[in-house]
């Protein structure tokens, strides 16, 4: 069935469905309460926001967690530069999003609401506000509207609890977790829009018809942003299991050869093109692979561009969007992106090769929230995927465009 698809309905280029429009092409769930949470432990469905958490585990622990005060907490902050995936679901399908959070609120017996929107994406904070003033009453009296702050931790899940507060996006340490003491210090549900999405058709749909979607063995459809060297970089909604090669085909193929893809976006890993190719987009087979779909980017790195001068591009501005409230951020991402810096302005040396090893390694698992780890393991992927050019690399970092 069409109706499976996320973005399935009218053309995208018609702007947001509007709430008459979408009960009438969907109808109205059909599953809720305890039947919902076990229909999506079954599904198999995973969260879309980077973590990849089933989602039916976290309702169950929300379920069990709740005694009425439980907040549900939509995240659209979207913060990864290369990512358009969340705010193309909110300009052009809130309700269904608006669904999700609201089939939440009913099973998980949730006191409020929180619709967190990038403060950026103006067209889709505004398409959100537009459609929650389209639901029915009850739904809006327990629902707000929270700004994300441009900036890369804001849509981190304890970074939007702050956020919503104390007006401040930065991570706070966990345990405890924000399912177990989050918004005003109740349980709290953060789920990411896309992931809303699939259960409003979950809800619908059931879980059987979820599984029947997608290939090599995966389930359901998922949203990727297709990004750098391909013909017409943007969102595509494809069936999970869907490979990296046939994902770049369907936005037209490459627009030159390619040497690397950068997975999963600034958090993600670099991998050599000719091995990211046949790699199933899907959740559970990458991570038997050791890596991950994170936010759902497939960053194209064109033969023509130099790996370690985007290396150290990328790790600048994912030290400069340090919260800086621990000595690991603040002093040892910096380190670590100047090392990066030097032997891309200056060339290699033998000095700052060593350095990225063993701050890298000091570094790692040592910060008040996961931000110095997402930089490590960006850094070591491109290490490895660019070695040779890491060995022997001349110092041309002005000749790269932007």
């Amino acid at each position: 069935m069409s109706g499976l698809r996320l973005l399935a309905g009218p053309d995208v280029g018609a702007g947001a469905e509007g709430y008459a429009d979408h009960v009438r092409r969907l109808g109205q769930p059909t599953l809720a309460g305890r039947a919902l949470i076990e229909a999506l432990v079954r599904s198999g469905l995973t969260g879309r926001g980077g973590a990849s958490f089933p989602a039916g585990l976290k309702w169950r622990a929300l379920a069990s967690a709740s005694k009425g005060s439980a907040v549900i907490v939509v995240n659209g902050a979207e913060g990864e530069p290369q990512s358009h995936k969340d705010r193309l679901l909110m300009t052009k399908r809130p309700h269904l999003i608006l669904d999700g959070a609201f089939l939440a609120a009913r099973t998980l017996r949730a006191a409020s609401v929180v619709v967190y929107v990038g403060e950026e994406h103006r067209a889709a904070y505004a398409a959100m506000e537009r459609a929650l003033r389209e639901r029915h009453e009850a739904e809006r009296r327990i629902t707000r509207m929270a700004a994300a702050p441009h900036r890369y931790v804001a849509g981190e899940s304890t970074a939007a609890v702050h956020l919503i507060d104390a007006g401040i996006a930065t991570p706070t340490t966990t345990p405890p977790h924000p399912r177990e003491r989050g918004v005003a210090a109740a349980p709290t549900l953060m789920q990411n829009v896309e992931t809303l999405g699939h259960i409003a058709l979950i809800a619908r749909y059931g879980d059987a018809w979820y599984r029947s979607v997608g290939r090599r063995g995966a389930a359901g459809t998922l949203l990727v942003t297709i990004a750098g060297g391909v013909a017409k970089p943007g969102v595509l909604e494809i069936e999970a299991g869907t490979t990296i090669a046939e994902a770049v085909a369907m936005r037209g193929g490459l627009s030159e050869p390619a040497c690397a893809v950068l997975l999963g976006g600034y958090f993600g890993n670099w991998l050599p093109a000719a091995k990211a190719w046949d790699l199933p987009l899907d959740a559970e087979a990458l991570r038997a692979g050791g890596l991950g779909l994170g936010c759902g980017v497939v960053g194209v790195q064109p033969a023509s561009r130099c790996g370690v001068c985007d290396t150290a591009r990328i790790m600048r501005y994912l030290a400069e969007e340090s919260s800086a409230q621990c000595g690991p951020c603040f002093f040892g991402l910096r380190a670590l992106s100047d090392a990066c810096s030097r032997v891309a302005e200056r060339g290699t040396n033998r000095d700052d090769m060593a350095r990225l090893k063993r701050w890298a390694a000091e570094v790692e698992g040592r910060g008040a929230c996961k931000h110095p780890d997402g930089l490590v393991m960006f850094l070591r992927s491109a290490l490895s995927t660019f070695s040779d050019e890491f060995a022997s690399h001349p110092a041309h970092w002005r000749q790269q465009p932007a």
